[in-house]
């Protein structure tokens, strides 16, 4: 044992001998460029790429760091052993992240990756617009070569969608209303917000159980069936009308339905819509993963006796609502009160696809 000792403390001593030699023979520039050489030489043997994600990116947010950070939170829980915890604004749980210079292993369509978060102390403070972190942060992904072209742009989609899908159900819902008449708020925006807290689920609403189970397997198939309306050239949403006296739970099968999709709430008033055009910017105004909800419509509909004629002499044709300019992931509710006629339910229901009862 102590000849292994003295044989280790030799080494070092050759070792340390060396670099002093190195560093008084060879200029800076000749090492310099030694490396540069030896580290050309390892890429080139190397199986491996290396790609980094810094945190910024000039002097802008990085979106695809944040991505990353997300979508590793959801696999460092159970596989990491030394963890971050966050807890992000208007969150309801509590997110895990990789601390600092901590790698994990993924794996993506059969083929294995390691990302390593990389923490390092920033050099120098350069003149910037606003005032740069201390620390540099980043990732890196490091991917055997021949899978590069197979797997990259791909699993980087996936990592985007994977993410945003964490912050949508990691976000407390939020309730949207149009109560300003259409005037806008500082961003420019037609819609205020309040956190969406109701205790409707599908699992406290009083009903038949067949129809409560028939909605909620109708509205998981809607959900999950992206690819089935973008293979059939139709739009991604999907309406209901709710149908009932006062108090019956219109509003509460609402709560339960953005509860169980996790869907943001928009209650739009059609009383402060003005026109046409307005309607429409409302709409664009929306967000996927959204409920758009509008209450009394058969009170907000102009329907008249199409044989009643005007003094123009003109029919008077009945105002219809639809959906025609609202995007995709969508899932609409209609709320209707009172008695209306057949002719009239069918003119406003062309576009909704199951239609609720509830009575007291």
């Amino acid at each position: 044992m102590k000849e292994y000792w003295t044989s280790l403390a030799s080494l070092l001593g050759v070792l340390a001998f060396c670099q002093s030699l190195m560093n008084s023979v060879f200029p800076p520039e000749l090492r310099f460029a030694f490396l540069k050489l030896f580290n050309r030489v390892f890429k080139l043997f190397s199986t491996f790429c290396y790609f980094d994600i810094t945190e910024i990116d000039g002097v802008n947010t990085n979106e695809l760091y944040n991505a990353v950070q997300l979508y590793l939170s959801s696999s460092v829980s159970i596989a990491g052993n030394r963890l971050s915890l966050t807890r992000a604004v208007n969150s309801s749980s509590v997110t895990f992240g990789l601390s600092n210079n901590d790698s994990i292993v993924d794996t993506f369509n059969t083929v294995t990756v390691v990302w390593e978060h990389i923490v390092t102390q920033r050099q120098t403070q350069t003149f910037a617009w606003r005032p740069m972190p201390e620390e540099k942060r980043g990732f890196t992904l490091r991917i055997k070569k021949k899978d590069k072209n197979l797997i990259l742009d791909s699993y980087l989609d996936y990592i985007m969608e994977k993410a945003n899908e964490i912050r949508r159900m990691n976000q407390d819902r939020l309730l949207y209303t149009n109560s300003r008449g259409g005037s806008l708020d500082s961003r420019g925006l037609p819609w205020e917000s309040v956190p969406f807290k109701h205790p409707s689920t599908f699992d406290t609403l009083a009903m038949d159980p067949v129809k409560k189970q028939q909605i909620m397997e109708d509205l998981t198939d809607f959900a999950e069936c992206q690819s089935f309306y973008e293979r059939t050239g139709r739009a991604w949403k999907r309406g209901y009308l709710l149908y009932g006296p006062p108090g019956t739970g219109k509003s509460s099968m609402i709560a339960a339905m953005a509860n169980y999709l996790r869907y943001d709430i928009y209650d739009l008033e059609l009383t402060e819509v003005k026109s046409n055009s307005e309607l429409r910017k409302l709409l664009m105004k929306t967000s996927s993963k959204s409920i758009i909800v509008i209450e009394d419509i058969d009170c907000s509909i102009n329907l008249t006796n199409r044989n009643k004629k005007q003094s123009t002499g003109s029919y008077n044709e009945p105002e219809m609502l639809t959906g025609s300019g609202l995007g995709d992931d969508f899932a609409r509710g209609f709320l209707c009160s009172r008695r209306i006629t057949l002719r009239s339910l069918i003119l406003h229901c062309l576009e909704v696809e199951e239609w609720i009862c509830i009575y007291t």
